[in-house]
């Protein structure tokens, strides 16, 4: 579900409103119907924000305080608008440490030493930057945060924030990873009543821009992003059903999937103990060794097996006991050859469509290919291996579709290379009855089929949560070369994702569906100003205004509880002093 903004002309008056919009799908494709219509702010909504506002700052308070208007003469032609900067991202990201408690956490970690500047200061600082306007130090130090609210916010003056201070917030935040991954864990689930039974686990890479020589974890190895030119480091993170981070750890660029399954349960068992636990994993994380270990630590698991596992069971396929999960989705459970595992069969009929299109596809080019060969072979002499290479390089570009293909190169009895092709009609069969079907395996014996593949379908969290990581939160590409800072950085968008989730539960709360990067832009868009006064008696007063939030912008405000206070107190005094 989404957020959509709409404007009604009513008595010739311009109304703002949100409407709440759900995405489903139908015979005719996509369609998008409203759920709910998110008005605007009523008495009640106000009392409430009121009742909010006198448990909140000074500032917050004030907005709702009686006070004695205070008359000056000002110079209307002299009035001027000067340093205005970004406020409502960097403010709600505040907003959100404060509520997580990372701020105060942070200056228990991390006590004042002899440094200038509370790293506990610089470490909100590149976090705040990282969730609202992702960018390198260097640029935070020297742009993005003259352009913010941030020395108001956190009492940090410009001119004190550097690059070289940045990147030592860094070296100090990282010590203390695991201690934040616990707090974390703990405070989300006190704050939306979250469970920790299902850990799903998946592992991505990010690479880097250099050569990153001093960094033994960066290794080549196989790219999700493309970039096999590049070296690379891989994260596997945990997170819940909902997609909320219990923690991550990061492995070298050349690791296969399937050799860090035990080194994360491990590490997650001993940090949050081993309680009654579920973890869900792809294909990628199979093998024997992994399943004995599972096993043997008493662990449950639903874990996705490769196409080859479904031959066993072409029987059970062609029979009709099939359980409905939704239109389009069935499934059904087996049990294994020993009985220790069920194992859920899944029938989907838009994958089956997409795998056919595929098929086809891949069909059509090795046959074109195939037949290219052939009639080249006629017309020149070519030698066996030449034309060997050939049909296997065009054969392991079509994967998909070279099972269903025989080839024989041969020499006739004038000596030139021959090639002879055929298709394997029993191979045909087998991938037509087989299509949209994929096959779990899992020791939770009293949940149901359609309990085990929702269970499952929930890895879909994971791949959104690196979605988010590499998109919104930019981690990559790397530009550290230095394996501390690089963690540093990868800590730091870890960090910056758990607000994001932080924002989306807050937005799920308010009614305000699931789509906070919606909710960020707009309030991103809110500013403040120094407002220039020029008076009669020559005293020149300033104040430092938050911009009234548009009609949109409150609504939202409203749904998330939160109050945008009016102004900010300029102080005078050196704000860096803590």
């Amino acid at each position: 579900m989404f957020i959509r903004p709409i404007h009604v002309n009513k008595n010739g008056k311009r109304h703002a409103y949100w409407a709440l919009v759900e995405s489903y799908r139908t015979e005719q494709g996509p369609r998008q119907r409203t759920v709910a219509y998110l008005g605007q702010l009523d008495r009640r909504g106000r009392l409430g924000i009121r009742q909010a506002a006198q448990v909140s700052t000074d500032y917050q308070r004030a907005l709702f305080e009686d006070v004695q208007p205070e008359w000056v003469e000002i110079d209307a032609q002299g009035i001027q608008v000067e340093n205005c900067r970004q406020f409502g991202g960097c403010w709600l990201a505040l907003k959100l440490l404060e509520k997580l408690g990372i701020s105060s956490l942070f200056k228990t970690v991390m006590p004042q030493g002899k440094e200038e500047i509370h790293w506990a200061v610089m470490a909100q600082v590149l976090i705040i930057c990282r969730f609202c306007n992702p960018s390198s130090e260097l640029y935070i130090a020297e742009h993005l945060y003259g352009q913010t609210a941030l020395s108001d916010l956190l009492g940090l003056r410009c001119d004190k924030l550097n690059d070289d201070r940045l990147y030592r917030a860094l070296d100090a935040l990282l010590p203390h990873k695991d201690a934040l991954e616990v707090h974390l864990k703990e405070r989300l689930g006190e704050l939306f009543d979250l469970k920790y039974d299902l850990l799903l686990y998946d592992v991505t890479s990010t690479y880097f821009e250099g050569q990153a020589r001093a960094n033994p974890l960066a290794q080549r190895g196989y790219s999700r992003d493309k970039r096999g030119d590049c070296k690379q480091v891989c994260i596997g993170l945990v997170v819940s059903r909902w997609g909320m981070p219990l923690g991550y750890e990061i492995f070298a660029g050349n690791r296969r999937d399937v050799t860090t399954v035990e080194e994360i349960v491990e590490t997650m068992e001993q940090r949050y103990g081993k309680a009654d636990r579920i973890w869900v994993m792809d294909r990628g994380m199979i093998s024997e060794a992994n399943m004995k270990f599972l096993r043997e630590g008493s662990r449950r698991y639903i874990i996705g097996t490769p196409k080859s596992m479904l031959k066993p069971y072409e029987q059970e396929l062609v029979k009709e006991d099939w359980q409905t999960v939704h239109k389009g989705l069935q499934v059904k459970c087996c049990s294994s050859p020993d009985g220790q595992e069920t194992y859920i069969l899944c029938r989907s009929e838009d994958r089956a469509q997409k795998e056919k299109a595929i098929l086809e596809r891949f069909e059509s080019r090795i046959e074109e290919g195939l037949s290219k060969i052939e009639s080249s072979c006629l017309k020149r002499k070519y030698k066996l291996v030449t034309v060997a290479k050939r049909v296997g390089r065009l054969l392991g570009q079509n994967t998909r579709a070279a099972g269903l293909f025989k080839t024989d190169i041969f020499q006739d009895q004038d000596g030139r290379t021959r090639l002879r092709w055929e298709k394997i009609e029993s191979w045909r069969d087998w991938a037509g009855l087989s299509e949209g079907c994929y096959l779990l395996r899992s020791n939770v014996n009293d949940w149901t089929g359609e309990e085990l593949w929702r269970a499952y379908m929930q890895l879909t969290e994971a791949e959104a949560a690196f979605r988010i990581h590499k998109s919104d939160l930019r981690v990559r590409p790397i530009w550290h070369q230095k394996q501390g800072r690089v963690e540093a950085h990868i800590l730091v968008c870890f960090l910056a994702y758990v607000l994001w989730k932080m924002l989306g539960q807050l937005c799920r709360r308010g009614g305000l569906g699931d789509e906070p990067r919606r909710v960020l832009d707009e309030l991103k868009r809110i500013q403040v100003v120094d407002v220039v006064l020029p008076t009669r008696k020559g005293i020149t007063l300033r104040r430092r205004c938050v911009t009234q939030p548009t009609d949109h912008q409150a609504i939202l405000l409203q749904h998330l509880g939160l109050v945008l206070p009016s102004h900010l107190p300029i102080v005078e005094k050196k704000m860096n002093e803590m």
